[in-house]
């Protein structure tokens, strides 16, 4: 127990952390039209991980939190092709 937490939800509540700390730097880097590659990579894997634990928590039935994560991987999906697929060319500027 870490903190009252087992290690599965510790671990899903440090990705989290770490994906919103990071997502915070990207933010103030692009408000400055400042490219953070690394800053951004480590925001977009961070968010795709927690989503993905969020799955691993014990549940019987399909949760707002479950439709939440499904939508939160799709778009995250999306924008992973057009930054790394597509190289943000074309329409995926």
């Amino acid at each position: 127990m870490i903190l009252g937490m087992d290690t599965y939800t510790f671990v899903h509540v440090a990705l989290s952390l770490i994906g919103i700390a990071a997502g915070i730097i990207v933010l103030f880097g692009w408000l400055a039209d400042v490219r953070l590659p690394g800053w951004t990579a480590l925001f977009l894997s961070t968010t795709v991980l927690t989503s993905v634990t969020g799955f691993g928590f014990p549940f019987s039935t399909l949760l707002p939190s479950h439709i939440v994560g499904i939508i939160s991987l799709i778009v995250l999906a999306v924008a992973l092709y057009a930054l790394y697929g597509a190289h943000l060319s074309g329409a995926w500027r």
